[in-house]
């Protein structure tokens, strides 16, 4: 690194002792490239509102409109509970897949509704025929549910270089599969998959209800590569939402991008021109399956916590100031030290140090135990963006002093383009992809 010149050291704003990382965050906290970025358990960047007015989530008893410029449940208001699936497509045929695609986006269209997945429904058939809906969902209503599609690098090119459906031209500059990063310790078995479906519900049973049709429909040709539950979302999508905590405690997703900052989405999820043209209005979706060593995290002591983190765990505050929605201030001191240590979660993710912002729709889950008495228990991390190099990727570079890493493990690792929405009745999930 160059020392600066004698005119740019007589010039320079930094206190004594204060580093030019922390002077670059300070003066960037309050503009509006402080938006929002993180990785496990953070609370990072505040997205201001500048478009349509706060709405809040879905009741338990509506419908998200299916129809759209972006498929719902991305920046729709981030309901409670997930269903996560990634498959592996079986067929070469491409018609098969096309075939499937329409299928689910059929049957995507009545369950978001409200309806059962098929006409005919889980009892209106014939009794001779399986049903064409699995009926547990049969009296709820439709419970905010989103059904969201992804594609992943395999299904353009296989891992040993087949073009299984003549779509190896087509598979967009940024999707391929994720760097590995230090401390990594990802499962292949839980990792990767051609497509994905991601179904986020106010009630659990009618999110696992769409999946299973879904997966249902495609026997034959798509099988259960992985899945996940997910349980209390762990980041808000929309001004008019609380601030939820994580399995650390803390609150989480303060700072998200906000389905309200029109702008901000526009720079930093939605992709344009440039892409693929297939994918304009889509979003890249990253997913990291992210275990929280909970027992260890627990016996710490609370000042060790909030160091970590970098925030208050009442208040949510950042630390040095008094209230959750104070802005950052990286050049505050408190007894000599600068209260918002560089290693913590805050100072690494925060946009105006790791220079990009992502939209965070993650959920918190509990998978039984370990065998070991230790509970299975973490994060699945969902982060929506125009391109994951400069979106995820570039943030968990930032990580790698990060203090919440002695907490954390990586063990599932994902990417998919997800295509926009479907405009119309006459619409489906891919159809400028597999028509194009």
């Amino acid at each position: 690194m160059t020392e600066p010149s004698p005119t740019e050291a007589a010039a320079d704003p930094r206190p004594a002792g204060l580093s030019r990382r922390r002077l670059l965050g300070a003066l960037g906290a309050g503009t509006a490239g402080v938006l929002a970025a993180g990785a496990a358990g953070g609370v990072i960047g505040r997205a201001t509102a500048d478009d349509a007015p706060a709405a809040a989530g879905p009741a338990p008893t509506d419908a998200v409109p299916f129809h759209g410029e972006h498929q719902a449940g991305i920046v729709t208001p981030a309901q409670d509970r997930l269903h996560f699936v990634a498959l592996d497509v079986t067929t070469d045929d491409r018609e098969e897949l096309a075939q499937l695609l329409r299928d689910w986006t059929a049957a995507a269209r009545r369950m978001t509704a409200g309806q059962d997945a098929g006409p005919d429904g889980a009892v209106g058939g014939s009794e001779w025929a399986p049903p064409d809906d699995t009926g547990e969902a049969i009296g709820l209503p439709a419970s905010g549910l989103t059904l969201t599609v992804g594609f992943g690098p395999t299904l353009f090119t296989t891992a040993d270089g087949r073009d299984r459906f003549g779509l190896a031209a087509r598979r967009p500059a940024p999707l391929v599969e994720l760097p590995a990063f230090p401390g990594d310790q990802i499962d292949p078995a839980i990792s990767g998959g051609d497509l994905c479906i991601q179904a986020c519900a106010n009630d659990p049973q009618v999110a696992v209800h769409a999946v299973r049709n879904l997966v249902r429909i495609g026997a034959g040709v798509v099988s259960v590569r992985w899945s996940q539950l997910g349980f209390g979302r762990t980041s808000s999508t929309s001004t008019a939402q609380a601030t939820p905590r994580n399995l650390f405690g803390f609150k989480d997703g303060t700072d998200n991008l906000k389905a309200e900052n029109g702008s901000a989405l526009d720079r930093f999820v939605w992709v344009g021109d440039g892409d693929a043209d297939w994918l304009r209005g889509g979003s890249y979706l990253v997913t990291r399956r992210i275990r929280m060593l909970v027992e260890p995290w627990d016996s710490s002591p609370l000042r060790e916590q909030e160091l970590t983190i970098g925030r208050a765990k009442g208040s949510g505050a950042p630390l040095g100031q008094r209230a959750e929605f104070d802005p950052v201030d990286f050049t505050k001191q408190v007894d000599g030290e600068f209260a918002v240590p560089e290693t913590s979660h805050v100072f690494l993710a925060h946009p105006t140090n790791s220079g990009t912002a992502i939209l965070r729709r993650g959920y918190s889950f509990v998978d039984g135990t370990d065998g070991l008495g230790r509970l299975d228990a973490g994060l699945f991390f969902i982060a929506f963006q125009k391109d994951p190099e400069t979106g995820f990727v570039q943030v968990q570079r930032n990580l790698r002093l990060d203090a919440m890493n002695e907490y954390v493990r990586h063990t599932s690792s994902a990417v998919f383009a997800c295509p926009p929405g479907v405009r119309d009745d006459a619409d489906w999930w891919g159809r400028a992809l597999l028509e194009g």
